[in-house]
């Protein structure tokens, strides 16, 4: 049996949305899940508005509650339960080295539309050695379509499709994989030259490329039903378009992040914070 599928779950709804997801996942794949409660952060609010900091009481708690969630729903799966203090995205991004999959509810604070998905899963989804997937809230109930994963084209490909394959495979699910491209111009002050290229031929150009790249998967995994399409369009606004019809989002992570949060990328933060199912950040 391989590593686990491990999830952190803390009293939240954002949190049992992916404990059902990440033992569903857990169970398809054969694999044991670990669910993991931080209770250093979190805070308890009482009757009076008052906020304290929970009891170590209290986690363990709420462990064994999620424990009987999951063992209802999935009673042949291995679940172990682990109860730590600390700072919570620390400790995930090192679990991160002993799992598979690393799941997260998008639990976010401010008030803003839309922004559902909060520094900690942004900071462990940039830094995490393994896939993360960081679980929206199903508000028109759960969706019915398939997988749809981002392309680059030139790097970082292999193990963006590898997951997004193997999952479409798991559940059954068709596979589109898209590749959005921009118009090239050329500029001057004051002035916009004529195109360079025929749009038509770049078209054509990023269509080849598309095929080029899913021809080894689709003998890797002739069940799985794969389309790809390349569109003239910005990468993020494209997958966040296509998310609603969508049971998952794969996007890649490349380059290193810096800084004490850590950064990710400009479309896989965005389709993170905007995405309408669940993303999988899968580094490069």
């Amino acid at each position: 049996m391989g590593k686990p599928v491990i999830v952190g779950v803390d009293s939240s709804q954002a949190s049992r949305d992916a404990l059902d997801w990440a033992a569903r996942e857990a169970s398809l794949r054969g694999e044991p899940l670990s669910v993991r409660h931080i209770w250093g952060e979190e805070t308890v609010r009482s009757p009076d508005g008052r906020e304290s900091p929970p009891s170590r009481q209290a986690g363990e708690a709420l462990l064994d509650e999620v424990l009987s969630q999951a063992l209802r729903r999935y009673p042949d799966l291995e679940v172990s339960i682990e109860l730590s203090d600390g700072r919570l995205r620390d400790a995930m991004t090192e679990a991160a080295h002993s799992a598979d999959l690393l799941v997260l509810g998008a639990r976010g604070s401010g008030g803003f539309p839309g922004l559902l998905v909060g520094s900690t899963s942004l900071s462990v989804a940039a830094r995490a050695a393994c896939p993360v997937v960081v679980v929206r809230p199903a508000d028109a109930g759960p969706a019915t379509g398939g997988v749809v994963a981002g392309v680059h084209g030139d790097r970082g490909d292999d193990e963006v499709l590898g997951f997004a394959f193997e999952f479409a495979q798991r559940r059954g699910l068709p596979l589109l994989a898209v590749h959005a491209w921009s118009y090239p111009l050329i500029t001057m002050p004051g002035h916009a030259n004529p195109p360079v290229f025929e749009e038509s031929h770049i078209a054509a150009e990023r269509a080849r490329l598309v095929a080029e790249v899913l021809a080894g998967w689709r003998e890797r995994f002739p069940e799985v039903d794969v389309t790809g399409t390349a569109v003239r369009a910005q990468p993020a606004g494209e997958l966040v378009t296509r998310s609603h019809e969508r049971q998952l989002v794969v996007v890649g992570r490349r380059g290193e992040p810096h800084g004490p949060l850590g950064r990710l990328g400009s479309t896989s933060q965005a389709t993170v914070l905007h995405a309408a199912c669940p993303v999988a950040v899968v580094p490069t």
